[in-house]
């Protein structure tokens, strides 16, 4: 069973270029470690304090392979790090979601 992983982010709005910087970074990060990037998307119109990414896996154990990866990669850690000098990022929250699919 595929799961994505849909993460919301509060983010600091007078730093929104740097969060997409940021956020660009994963576009080659993540998928060198094992997850299928769907995406980060910024705000645009409207709220401008959230963005999104979304991350899919096999499975649950696919997911904490990856997050053990990510942990050994420097440019993740280096990635984490900017974000946290720059405090880009005032909230977090993950939510694992599956697909639904008709019944065969």
């Amino acid at each position: 069973m595929t799961i994505t992983v849909f993460i919301r982010y509060r983010i600091d709005p007078h730093q929104r270029d740097v969060f997409e910087a940021y956020a660009k970074r994963w576009l080659s990060i993540i998928p060198r470690c094992g997850g299928d990037l769907i995406g980060y998307f910024m705000p645009h119109e409207g709220t401008n304090d959230v963005a999104y990414g979304l991350i899919s896996f096999d499975s649950l154990a696919a997911y904490e392979r990856y997050r053990a990866i990510l942990r050994g990669d420097a440019e993740g850690r280096a990635n984490f790090a900017l974000a946290e000098e720059h405090k880009l990022i005032l909230g977090e929250e993950r939510t694992f979601l599956r697909n639904v699919v008709a019944a065969q």
